[in-house]
């Protein structure tokens, strides 16, 4: 029998406590260990694979868990081996996990409705781990040798302190032992606690300093307020920071393996969710400033001017997709320009011009690396390659390596100039020649030319005509032939200025069809497609932020009905999932009385797919 290959663990049936860079993914039980994203993470290490509870005397059987904040779950069993013979359960055990930046703490509460004490004995086993968070996105075991001086168990720079008072601790080198023996009172309760202290001095990111979000007027809808709850209470437990800047704030992509910077993302769901946080908006941008490339370095995909795509400790591969990235890389092909378009947002909502003058060298160098080096190719449009050989393949949000293809299935060759990163330049040009404009700085006559010759070439280029219609292809390939996919690359045209009035109405009345929307969104890639599938990750699934970023753009052209109908799925959608979206979820399309199928390995929660409530709720208001 072929053994099965390591595979990318499962996430939709965890749960999660969380406070970035911790996280602790169970089951709906608390037990810890009976899957392969189980375990209690700091950074980028799992340091403990698995917690498991035992009552001597009797089994757990769960009857509730719940999360009233993203840092806690509550769990609840019944102890039926220590009880009476009435049809009442009359021993429970409950028990309050709490996740803090660096820390982990669990209350456990043992309580009785019978007479007579009784004396119960219960134990933890904790299975030290230290695996890094790579190998087990890659559904792979590490062989760490970890150390137990008696409070602290060590692998490398990681470590965790414990502290469990009233229990005798033991280690027999493969996990530890923590076991108390309670006394209860007759029609009382007893707890005990442990909690856990983690450390990694490698780690590149931080806790911000304590802001709070400020608050949106409630939307009419229920259901829309629910989501916005839940969504800045995410946002808010998935904030960062680099340690030498601990003001400045940023939202980490998401959970359980974006728990650090990434241009693109950290970007799009600071824009996303301005309305409720301008000063994240502004921190994310100069986090991203300090880090702006200033050299061309093919290994790191690094050019002057550019922002950088990714920040982690150390050097990340995927050896399930042949992916070798350094620490901080530059991979990204969309982040700068929508630097610059967050930072014309920002000034608009929040920022004056005597502030907006400290991002003004950044400012330049974006623009710079887009007219001046963003066309990598020749090609006439900004465009991207790996010359590394071993960095990503697609650096647009489709970044999986089958993301751009011909209506036909066939991948396109590279390099690639994508759609949505020529509309992202063009409205980075416009807004950012009114921003030196602004600061009475020179320059912005050439870039509103550039603008202009930019989006009279995309006219002529973009544009295909199939049996599905006329829209923008997704992307140019190496040959400067149009990719004639319909995608939902589309709707990040909308309101950037690129398109005309009659133009954009053409596209929404394309996502807003049967083939691009499933009833949950819009659809990654049209069911039109040879290579359309539900259950793809960018090929026919539906991605909440992709989807949002269409109604910002509906919006902002003046489509109101047309945002009001894509919100209203996805409002649906977050009510499917409990109003934690995840990052993704199956295109399938909406059945009556059903709800949204899970694509099983989405992230969640995702920054950008939670920053999406706040556009739903402003489209429905």
């Amino acid at each position: 029998m072929t053994p099965t290959p390591p595979l990318q663990p499962l996430l939709a049936d965890a749960v999660i406590a969380f406070d970035a860079p911790t996280q602790v993914w169970a089951d709906d039980a608390g037990r810890m260990g009976t899957a392969p994203i189980h375990g209690i993470y700091h950074g980028d290490v799992r340091q403990i694979r698995a917690v498991e509870m035992r009552v001597d005397g009797s089994s757990l059987e769960s009857i509730a868990c719940s999360s009233p904040t993203p840092q806690r779950v509550i769990l609840t069993d019944v102890l039926r081996g220590l009880d009476d013979e009435s049809a009442d359960p009359k021993v429970r055990l409950d028990r309050e996990r709490v996740v803090a930046p660096g820390a982990f703490s669990e209350r456990i509460l043992l309580a009785r409705h019978l007479g007579g004490p009784a004396r119960i004995a219960l134990t933890v086993h904790l299975t030290p781990d230290f695996a890094p968070m790579q190998l087990v996105k890659a559904g792979m075991s590490a062989e760490t040798v970890w150390e137990w001086d008696g409070t602290t168990c060590r692998a490398g720079e990681a470590a965790f302190t414990l502290s469990a008072p009233g229990a005798s601790v033991s280690s027999d080198g493969e996990r530890l032992t923590l076991r108390w023996d309670v006394e209860v009172a007759p029609h009382g309760a007893a707890s005990v606690d442990w909690s856990l202290v983690l450390t990694d001095p490698t780690l590149v990111v931080t806790s911000p300093a304590a802001s709070v979000a400020e608050a949106l007027e409630a939307p009419v809808d229920p259901r829309a307020a629910r989501w916005l709850q839940q969504a800045t209470a995410d946002l808010a437990a998935l904030r960062l920071a680099i340690p030498d800047h601990p003001d400045d704030a940023f939202y980490a992509a998401g959970a359980p393996w974006f728990f650090t910077l990434f241009g693109r993302d950290s970007i799009w769901a600071a824009r996303l969710a301005l309305d409720v946080d301008t000063r994240i908006a502004v921190s994310t941008l100069r986090v991203l400033a300090r880090l702006q490339g200033t050299k061309h370095d093919a290994t790191t995909a690094e050019a002057p001017g550019k922002i950088p795509h990714e920040l982690r400790s150390g050097a990340l591969s995927l050896p399930n997709e042949g992916v070798h990235l350094p620490p901080l890389y530059y991979g990204t092909v969309d982040a700068t320009p929508l630097w610059v378009c967050l930072l014309a947002d920002v000034h608009d909502a929040a920022l004056s011009t005597d502030e907006l003058r400290e991002f003004l060298p950044a400012l330049r160098a974006a623009l710079n690396w887009m007219t001046e080096h963003g066309d990598a190719s020749g090609s006439g449009f900004i465009d991207y390659a790996d010359e590394s050989g071993h960095g990503l393949a697609n650096q647009g949000w489709k970044d999986s390596g089958d993301s751009i293809q011909w209506r036909d299935g066939h991948l396109a060759d590279g390099p690639i100039a994508l759609s949505e990163v020529q509309a992202y330049a063009y409205e980075a040009a416009v807004r950012g020649a009114a921003l030196l404009d602004a600061l009475d700085e020179p320059g912005a006559d050439e870039l509103r030319t550039w603008a202009a010759d930019l989006r009279a070439r995309f006219r002529d280029a973009f544009w295909v005509t199939t049996t599905e219609g006329h829209y923008p292809a997704i992307a140019l390939d190496a040959h400067g032939a149009a990719v004639d996919t319909l995608t939902s690359n589309i709707g990040h045209l909308l309101g950037t200025g690129i398109l005309d009035a009659e133009e954009e109405r053409a596209c929404a009345e394309l996502l807003t069809a049967d083939s691009m929307s499933s009833g949950y969104g819009i659809r990654t890639m049209s069911t039109g497609a040879a290579g359309y599938w539900p259950l793809s990750y960018h090929g026919g699934s539906v991605w909440t932020h992709d989807s949002a970023i269409a109604v910002h753009g509906m919006l902002r052209a003046g489509l109101v009905d047309d945002a009001q109908a894509i919100a209203g799925q996805l409002l649906d959608v977050a009510e499917g999932f409990h109003y934690r979206v995840p990052e993704l979820h199956s295109g399938d399309t909406r059945i009556p009385g059903g709800r949204p199928v899970p694509y099983p390995a989405a992230c969640r929660p995702q920054a950008w797919s939670a920053a999406a409530a706040v556009v739903t709720a402003q489209a429905l208001a």
